[in-house]
C-alpha cells in the first residue's frame, strides 16, 4: 500500500471531529519543456511543471470543506456527496457551524459531485496557502461567479496552485517523455493496447471504467493508485478511469454559456473510448455528477529548479571525469 493512503487516512480520522489538517498533495514532476503536440493539436506544454499524482481524494476535499465550508457561501458541498454513489462526504451542524466528516474507507478515492468553479476554489485555497486562504482571489479571481458561462475567468499570472490546463493534462497522460518530440501513448497506462480492469493484476495497463457493469461496489471508484504498474510515462495514477477530470479548456463557447473540458473516463461512462487521447468531451461548469472530479498542478519551487540545475551540471562533471 502506497504512502499516501497512509497519510491521507489518518488525516480523514481527524476531520471526523471537524478538525483541520493541512492537506498535501502528492505531485509528480513533468519535464521536456517545449515537446512537440500529439497529432489531436494537444499536449505541447512549454515549461517544467508539477502535476497530481493521483486524483483529489474525498479526505483531501474535506478538508477544505471545514477549513472554508461552515457557511458554506459558494455551494462548495453538494448532499450528493453523502449518497449512494457519492463519496460519503457527510455535513453536519447548522449553516455558519457545519462540519464534515468522511468514512475511512472512502478517504482515499476521489472526491466527486464537484463543479468546475468547486474546483478552482480548491485550487486559489491551496494557492492561498490553506488554512483560511482565500478561495476568490488567487490562482482564479472568482468575485462569488458560480453561473453557466464565465469565460473570463482565467489563471492568473503568478499562480502557484492551478487546475491543470488541457495541455498540461493531455502531456501528463499520455506524452512518452524522455525527449521534445517522443510521440504519445494511446492510453494514460503507458499503453496502445485497451487497459483491462484487474485490481490484482501486477503486471500493468489497468484502469476503472464501465463496461457492462460498475467494476467495485459499493464503492463504484478505486483507491487513487491502486491499479499497479498503470500509471503515465511521468507517474500519474487514474488519468484513464474513475472520474472525468475537470481541465481549464473552453470548448463550443455559446452564446450565454461557456462549456469546460473534461478528460480521462470514469467509472460509469465512456467505456474505454473515455481513455482515449482522442476523446474529448466537455460540459457546463456547474454541472456536478457522481462521476466527475478533478486533479492540480503546481509551479515548481524555485529550490527545486536550482537543485535540478545542480544535479545535471553534477553529472555532467561526472561523466565529464569519466571520459
Amino acid at each position: 500500500m502506497k504512502r499516501v493512503f497512509v497519510v491521507t487516512a489518518a488525516f480523514a480520522l481527524l476531520c471526523l471531529g471537524g478538525i483541520v489538517q493541512a492537506v498535501t498533495i502528492d505531485t509528480v514532476a513533468v519535464g521536456n519543456a517545449g515537446n512537440a503536440a500529439d497529432t489531436t493539436g494537444y499536449g505541447s506544454v512549454g515549461y517544467n511543471y508539477n502535476i497530481g499524482k493521483y486524483e483529489v481524494t474525498a479526505g483531501q476535499y474535506t478538508a477544505f470543506l471545514n477549513a472554508k465550508a461552515a457557511t458554506d457561501t459558494y455551494g462548495l458541498y453538494s448532499t450528493n456527496m453523502a449518497g449512494t454513489y457519492g463519496c460519503q462526504i457527510q455535513r453536519s451542524g447548522g449553516s455558519g457551524s457545519y462540519t464534515y466528516s468522511v468514512a475511512s474507507d472512502y478517504a482515499n478515492r476521489p472526491v466527486n459531485y464537484v463543479s468546475y468553479w468547486d474546483s478552482l476554489r480548491f485550487a486559489n485555497w491551496l494557492n492561498n496557502g490553506q488554512g483560511n486562504g482565500d478561495t476568490e482571489t488567487g490562482a482564479y479571481t472568482l468575485g462569488g461567479y458560480n453561473g453557466i458561462d464565465g469565460r473570463a475567468i482565467q489563471r492568473n499570472a503568478g499562480a502557484k496552485w492551478f487546475l491543470t490546463s488541457e495541455d498540461e493534462w493531455y502531456k501528463a497522460a499520455y506524452y512518452k517523455g524522455g525527449g521534445n518530440n517522443a510521440g504519445y501513448w494511446d492510453y494514460p497506462t503507458s499503453s496502445n493496447t485497451v487497459p483491462g480492469r484487474d485490481m490484482t493484476d501486477a503486471s500493468g495497463n489497468n484502469a476503472n471504467y464501465y463496461t457492462d457493469g460498475p467494476l467495485i461496489t459499493p464503492y463504484y471508484r478505486t483507491e487513487v493508485g491502486e491499479f499497479q504498474n498503470s500509471d503515465s510515462p511521468y507517474g500519474t495514477f487514474d488519468q484513464g478511469g474513475n472520474v472525468w477530470e475537470w481541465n481549464e479548456a473552453i470548448i463550443d463557447p455559446g452564446s450565454f454559456y461557456a462549456d469546460r473540458g473534461v478528460r480521462g473516463g470514469s467509472w460509469n461512462s465512456g467505456g474505454t473510448d473515455g481513455l482515449l487521447a482522442s476523446y474529448r468531451p466537455s460540459i457546463t461548469p456547474t454541472y456536478e455528477h457522481d462521476g466527475f472530479g478533478f486533479r492540480v498542478s503546481e509551479v515548481p519551487e524555485p529550490s527545486s529548479i536550482i537543485a535540478l540545475a545542480c544535479g545535471v551540471v553534477g553529472l555532467l562533471g561526472i561523466r565529464r571525469r569519466r571520459a
